[in-house]
């Protein structure tokens, strides 16, 4: 038993070390133009679109280009948006798109997260950086489909679930 616990706790390390040399500097290490396909998946339709993921330094300091781009042609679909250190220190960027909308994202190791709500709808934004990828995932879920189930012993605490309605996700290679 104890020789099963040194090993797991060797493992642990192992990876624990592995995904700290994947981690670079952010945003920096992870500067380039991305592009690949979106998969859109609703119910049981799956759509796929051309997207492109850019992201880039600018002339003032802790504001980033990052920019998403949708289809191509008559269909090509812009979004011109602003990374903004808020506290880098503790990984907190703001997405700001230029419009009066901020999104805040946390950044920890190579990946930033998010959780907003828009019109009812709750969206989870993942962005995972690697040597040679991103890995782009948004989820969509309705505030208005939740389900509510409470545990039987004397906390009665109350959990939510959400249905997933929406999930897009691209797989987006370095050019």
């Amino acid at each position: 038993m104890r020789l099963l616990f040194i090993f797991l706790l060797f493992t642990c390390f192992s990876f624990s070390t592995q995904a700290q040399e994947h981690a670079g500097v952010f945003p920096q290490n992870y500067f380039g133009i991305y592009k690949g396909n979106l998969q859109m998946y609703k119910a049981k339709a799956k759509e796929s679109i051309p997207m492109e993921f850019h992201l880039g330094p600018t002339d003032t300091l802790g504001r980033y280009d990052y920019t998403i781009i949708y289809g191509e042609g008559e269909s090509r679909q812009v979004r011109n948006y602003t990374l903004v250190e808020k506290d880098a220190s503790k990984g907190q960027y703001v997405v700001d798109e230029n419009n009066g909308i901020a999104l805040n994202f946390q950044v920890i190791a190579n990946s930033m997260y998010a959780l907003f709500e828009v019109n009812g709808s709750l969206l989870t934004t993942q962005l995972t950086f690697d040597e040679h990828t991103l890995i782009f995932e948004i989820t969509m879920a309705s505030k208005s489909d939740a389900e509510t189930t409470t545990s039987a012993d004397e906390s009665k605490i109350d959990v939510h679930s959400y249905p997933l309605k929406t999930v897009q996700r691209a797989v987006l290679q370095k050019q």
